[in-house]
């Protein structure tokens, strides 16, 4: 058994590690989890002794095949109880993380099996990240940022990088969901901010706000 602290743990290396490819710094995961290194390095050297994870000089910290099988069933718990909130509960995308943050260190196998039944097993959560199966694969799918595509190029939106309530709110107002086919009309060459199409309306973005936009090109 993991306690709560160790699951997170466990989650935020996860997720550094599908980003980088490669071992993580203990630095990257105190400013992920936003905590000391210290800390970190005590629980490193805890999760070791639970065969959950290696430490090698310079090269960082690396989940074993075990400790990936744990951590991706924490993701996987996550984003069902997401996908749950939105559709059965009637919550907003922007209301999710939190409440799924909570539901995610439930230990239950069966009640996570028959969640995935009940919402039809679906592919992915909310924000369009893909939801681990229960043997821990992910399959993931082509995307791009949208502030990679040019001129011309159009692309269906499918996920967000950043998933912050704000962030979410804000393209709510614009109307900006996932399975919304974005077209680029214009690129500025001095900002790279861009001027794009969505259900016919022409809308202004940064490219703050283009960089955190996934799409895949149509």
């Amino acid at each position: 058994m993991f306690t709560l602290s160790e699951e997170n743990y466990l989650k935020a290396i996860y997720h550094l590690e599908l980003d980088t490819g490669k071992g993580v710094s203990t630095n990257a995961i105190a400013k992920k989890l936003e905590t000391k290194a210290s800390s970190v390095s005590d629980m490193i050297k805890k999760l070791s002794e639970k065969d959950v994870v290696v430490y090698k000089k310079y090269k960082g910290v690396t989940l074993t095949v075990f400790g990936k099988k744990i951590a991706a069933s924490i993701v996987r718990k996550h984003r069902l109880w997401e996908v749950f909130l939105v559709e059965k509960l009637n919550f907003s995308w922007d209301e999710v993380h939190d409440v799924a943050e909570q539901l995610e260190h439930i230990k239950s196998p069966k009640l996570v099996n028959q969640l995935d039944i009940f919402l039809g097993f679906p592919s992915h959560d909310p924000h369009g990240d893909p939801i681990p199966d229960k043997d821990g694969d992910l399959k993931t799918i082509e995307k791009s940022l949208l502030s990679t595509l040019e001129k011309n190029e159009t692309g269906v939106c499918v996920g967000v990088n950043d998933s912050s309530s704000e962030f979410l709110k804000f393209l709510d107002k614009k109307e900006i969901t996932l399975g919304k086919q974005i077209r680029v009309l214009e690129k500025e060459d001095f900002d790279d901010s861009l001027s794009i199409q969505i259900d016919g309306k022409k809308l202004s973005i940064s490219n703050k706000i283009a960089n955190n936009l996934y799409v895949q090109k149509s």
